[in-house]
């Protein structure tokens, strides 16, 4: 199974030079894990992409189409104190943001702490650096 990064699911919503390399992860498993936030994350990327007229407002429908359509398909990791409380040691402990840290947080919430097992799917490269660093298989190489 893969936790999916809002950096990697935006390719998927519209084209970008990593579209084809992630639609290929997607068919080999279908099954999105993201964070609660995750939504929220890729309209931000999509409505920066209109302002700075990437994408032309029908552009920008469609794409909203096909994000409604993963989020209402994805399993969700939501909000908890504990959640909140992983994002703050992942902080403390590597270069990251906050919307990065709670991804990566939800991500280990996902795997119940043994992301050995587990894949971690971000285009991000300090994200995919503290992935790494906790133990996760991160995809695509870059």
């Amino acid at each position: 199974m893969r936790y999916w990064d809002s950096s990697a699911l935006v390719p998927l919503i519209v084209r970008e030079p990593a579209s084809l390399t992630l639609e290929r992860l997607l068919r080999q498993n279908s099954f999105i894990v993201s964070c609660w936030m995750t939504s929220l994350e890729c309209w931000s990327a999509l409505v920066r992409k209109k302002r700075d007229e990437v994408l032309t407002e029908e552009k920008l429908e469609r794409a909203k189409e096909r994000l409604d359509g993963f989020t209402q398909a994805m399993d969700i990791v939501p909000p908890t104190q504990r959640l909140k409380q992983v994002a703050m040691r992942l902080l403390s402990v590597h270069t990251l943001r906050a919307g990065d840290a709670v991804q990566l947080a939800s991500a280990l919430m996902w795997c119940h702490d043994h992301p050995k097992d587990a894949e971690f799917v971000t285009l991000d490269a300090r994200l995919r650096s503290a992935a790494l660093a906790e133990g996760f298989r991160v995809v695509p190489s870059l």
